[in-house]
């Protein structure tokens, strides 16, 4: 897994694993807190954890430079939440009907408090896409996480703990 994470935080604990569905295809739903949250989602729910890749939709201002390149070496993809393109909804909608894990973050931004904020529609509207042109196979789940660190803008030393909700 990481030797970063359990170095720079006192503490990474994880709760509800078992809830994450061990085949078909899944969007995983976290809060965002930090920009610290891609790392723990891939911290948490990477090949060596859930035995698949999870694939990320990012905005398309992280793909910039060296963090765009790391982003899409490990299946990150953009997309531009104010006019997104056809072609990254396909990419997502065609993820989910191969039944892969794809990431998406629906408060969209980062946001400092501790509750959760008004989802962006879009996340649901591409898994209803997904299932719509999925004739047959298992059901789209939807897994909420909530990111919860210790201190309001994670720092070294802060207490991290993961919790995955029921699909």
């Amino acid at each position: 897994r990481s030797v970063v994470l359990p170095a720079y935080f006192s503490s990474v604990k994880v709760s509800g694993l078992e809830n994450f569905p061990q085949e078909g295809p899944v969007v995983i739903a976290p809060t965002h807190r930090s920009r610290w949250d891609g790392i723990m989602v891939g911290y948490t729910f990477g090949r060596p954890v859930i035995g698949r890749d999870p694939r990320f939709m990012v905005t398309v201002n992280e793909m910039n430079g060296f963090q765009g390149w790391f982003i899409r070496q490990f299946g990150g993809f953009p997309i531009d939440p104010d006019q997104p393109s056809i072609a990254a909804l396909r990419h997502g909608i065609d993820l989910l009907q191969s039944h892969q894990v794809l990431v998406i973050f629906p408060e969209g931004d980062v946001m400092r408090d501790r509750y959760v904020q008004y989802l962006k529609p879009g996340f649901a509207r591409l898994a209803i896409q997904a299932q719509k042109k999925q004739k047959t196979g298992p059901v789209i789940k939807i897994l909420p996480v909530a990111l919860d660190y210790g201190c309001s803008i994670p720092k070294q030393g802060c207490e991290v703990h993961v919790k995955i909700g029921f699909p």
